[in-house]
């Protein structure tokens, strides 16, 4: 990369977002942290000699401060990686209404305020890249996970046209959708499920996590980072407006 670049990345205090800011920096990014996880996060903006902002993305002004902070620290804004959000289990009858506000604003309608008020920005840059973390539930379902599913659904909606308007300014827009990826919410879940089931961990990742996949193995963050890092180089400047499925086969 012969000109540095910004790079805010969102969820960045853990899991994919960490991965993706640490693979960013080593590729030579500035790369603003941004989180509510305050402790984590400047845990990880310092790992990247970064800048942290803390923004509860969950609502307008978090999105609009997330932009507004990163441009003023950093200079500028060129790639934004929208990889913020988590997961709740339930039937659809009884998933509870103030979950689901949470669940759609910080999954669906965060990434689309974020890439509204970093558009002029992008476009300035020339070189602007959008990606938006989504999942093998953005192309299949699961029960128990309305929310879910239904966020990463409409992350390939807000791309398709994200790539469309992008186009004529260079600004490019994909999504990457992968399987269960080894971060600290899929631990958890996985020791939660070897409790209430009473078999081992091990178990959990074989019999249930990895049970709809080819290859049995779960992901590593830093395999979804080092996807994100290609996307956002010079030499993807074709893709756009696509799925890149890294989905152990799930959805064959």
């Amino acid at each position: 990369m012969s000109v540095e670049r910004t790079a805010l990345i969102t969820g960045a205090a853990s899991g994919i977002g960490r991965a993706c800011a640490l693979a960013l920096f080593e590729e030579g990014y500035k790369i603003a942290v941004v989180d509510i996880d305050e402790v984590r996060g400047r845990e990880v903006t310092g790992e990247v000699d970064g800048v942290f902002v803390g923004a509860d993305l969950t609502s307008h002004q978090g999105c609009h401060r997330a932009v507004a902070e990163t441009v003023e620290d950093l200079g500028a804004l060129d790639i934004l990686v929208n990889s913020a959000g988590f997961q709740h289990v339930a039937a659809l009858p009884d998933f509870p209404e103030d979950t689901w506000d949470d669940l759609i604003a910080l999954m669906l309608t965060a990434p689309f305020l974020l890439t509204r008020y970093a558009w002029r920005y992008l476009k300035r840059s020339g070189h602007g890249r959008v990606v938006h973390i989504g999942s093998a539930h953005s192309l299949t379902a699961s029960p128990f996970k309305v929310g879910y599913v239904t966020a990463k659904h409409g992350l390939l909606g807000l791309m398709k046209v994200t790539a469309l308007e992008g186009g004529e300014f260079g600004i490019t827009c994909n999504t990457v959708c992968p399987a269960y990826v080894r971060t600290p919410l899929v631990e958890s879940q996985i020791a939660d499920q070897a409790r209430t089931r009473g078999i081992r961990p091990d178990q959990v990742e074989q019999e249930i996590f990895l049970e709809r996949v080819a290859i049995k193995r779960l992901l590593e963050p830093e395999d979804v980072a080092a996807y994100v890092a290609y996307l956002v180089s010079e030499q993807a400047w074709g893709i756009t407006g696509s799925v890149q499925a890294i989905d152990l086969g799930w959805t064959a």
